[in-house]
């Protein structure tokens, strides 16, 4: 399997939501036209593990214990990752918060600990599967609703998840580990 370098997206925190200091990643098509069943053996096989399977997940959240990686298994959606849905538009420099990005069949897209995320709109009977480090806990679920004044305390909290040694989709010599590396102590 040829590396596709994932696209990088960096998230500022908001105040209702820490998001990280570790970027975004998309790997775009890199599981085009396989099935779900291919895609969780060849993730699993990386030591991230099935954690569920979902439809269209419209309300916004994060984890502060764990990382994410989602495989969209069918249609396409609209993605809406580092935004609580209290929080404004445009932070104090103008600039937006959050971002959105399409994702289709094929991608497979990581979240570190502490980045809000989720569906805005989808379409084509859309689908994913959730992946998890290998050792990690429970997922806990947080949707940005809480006071101002406690997310630098999430945002610690989400900082302490360790960067997993494997890449989900290429393994030992994928690129994830070396990116969140170099990121880490910015």
């Amino acid at each position: 399997m040829a590396v596709i370098e994932p696209e990088q997206h960096w998230l500022r925190p908001t105040p209702h939501v820490p998001n990280s200091k570790l970027p975004f990643l998309v790997y775009r098509g890199v599981f085009k036209g396989q099935s779900a069943d291919e895609i969780k053996k060849h993730i699993e096989a990386n030591k991230w593990l099935k954690g569920g399977q979902w439809k269209t997940y419209k309300i916004a959240h994060f984890h502060t214990n764990t990382h994410e990686c989602y495989a969209v298994l069918s249609g396409e959606t609209l993605y809406e990752v580092g935004k609580s849905p209290i929080d404004d538009e445009f932070d104090a420099d103008g600039k937006r918060t959050g971002f959105r990005v399409w994702l289709e069949q094929g991608d497979v897209f990581v979240l570190p600990a502490g980045i809000s995320h989720c569906s805005v709109e989808s379409v084509g009977d859309y689908e994913h599967m959730g992946f998890y480090p290998e050792d990690s806990p429970k997922w806990d679920m947080n949707f940005g609703k809480e006071p101002p004044e406690q997310t630098p305390m999430l945002g610690d909290k989400a900082q302490s998840v360790p960067i997993p040694d494997l890449d989900p989709v290429y393994g030992a010599l994928g690129p994830l580990p070396k990116i969140w590396r170099e990121n880490e102590n910015s």
